[in-house]
């Protein structure tokens, strides 16, 4: 198809983009974000109706143009069902890629953020010409895309990379509904509640907190720590040094079992990786198998801000 109607349906917010994809680039032609809220038929109702009015702008025809959901999982992408992803609540057996198909007259494919997000960095950014890449979410939650003799590896049932939910502590920030998980210590509401929890032990010492601002404990978020921790303030990078010496613990596992050639992650490894890297280099060298900690380069996502715009055009794409 010569255009792409893409959806990037998020915890926090969703956006519809209208794209030409090439070999070696993509050409955004328009986008437009709104917020996640409400019950998933209205948000997809209205996510369709900003799709039509892009394809009208643009004087696109349906005949020209298919359209790709990327979504955090777990969901089941063979029959296009998004399955009560965490963040996402209500969001249950939502038959997501026959709605917009309907909607939108022309054939959705639904894909796991993470694995739209691999292909992406694997066609266009940081995982190009390489066979055996690892993608990583690290945003509002943390998935995994595996992409392993050139090939998207999806699992026996659509739900392989859920990296997320290993248990890398036997105590710790819950994420992925499990206490000490890898998601738990390595995503924007992990580090949000790790932040919470030294800063409750902080206060309770004496001591005061760079990141605690005016909305109070529960307002505490990843954004304020890494601001707090740009701004030179030891707390704050005390925060993501813990984050990242679980990180690289993660990256550890990954790395004995999987032996990729990189391993690439977005979202605030992208914006913070700075003061998570010292930690994290020196957990997978210290858990991994050094033949396989140096055959694999960590790397930042190479489309940055744009990975999300990028994993939906991906999605809607023929493996």
């Amino acid at each position: 198809m010569k255009y792409v109607l893409g959806f990037d349906i998020g915890g926090t917010k969703s956006a519809v983009l209208l794209a030409r994809p090439g070999e070696e680039q993509v050409e955004f032609l328009e986008r437009k974000a709104i917020p996640t809220c409400g019950a998933w038929r209205e948000m997809l109702d209205c996510l369709a109706d900003m799709g039509e009015a892009f394809l009208e702008e643009h004087r696109v025809s349906r005949e020209e143009c298919c359209a790709g959901i990327s979504c955090g999982g777990p969901l089941d992408s063979k029959k296009g069902l998004i399955l009560s992803p965490p963040n996402l609540p209500g969001w249950d057996q939502v038959p997501a890629a026959s709605f917009l198909e309907q909607r939108l007259g022309m054939d959705v494919r639904l894909r796991n953020d993470a694995d739209a997000c691999a292909l992406a960095e694997w066609r266009y950014g940081a995982g190009k010409g390489c066979m055996h890449m690892v993608f990583l979410t690290f945003g509002t939650g943390l998935g995994a895309g595996l992409i392993l003799n050139g090939r998207l590896y999806e699992g026996a049932c659509g739900m392989a990379g859920e990296a997320g939910h290993v248990r890398l502590a036997e105590e710790g920030p819950v994420g992925y509904g499990k206490a000490g998980s890898f998601e738990g210590f390595c995503s924007g509401g992990g580090i949000a509640r790790l932040a919470r929890s030294m800063a409750e032990e902080a206060l309770k010492a004496g001591r005061t907190v760079s990141y605690l601002k005016e909305g109070g404990m529960e307002g505490i978020t990843a954004r304020d720590v890494a601001e707090a921790a740009g701004q030179g303030h030891a707390d704050a990078r005390e925060v993501l040094a813990v984050s990242g010496r679980y990180f690289g613990r993660g990256l550890a596992v990954l790395v004995d079992i999987l032996n990729p050639e990189r391993i690439v992650a977005g979202g605030i490894y992208t914006r913070a990786g700075s003061f998570l890297k010292e930690e994290m280099e020196k957990e997978l060298h210290k858990e991994a198998l050094r033949a396989s900690a140096n055959a694999c380069r960590i790397l930042p996502s190479c489309l940055g801000e744009q990975i999300g715009d990028y994993g939906a055009v991906t999605a809607a794409m023929e493996l």
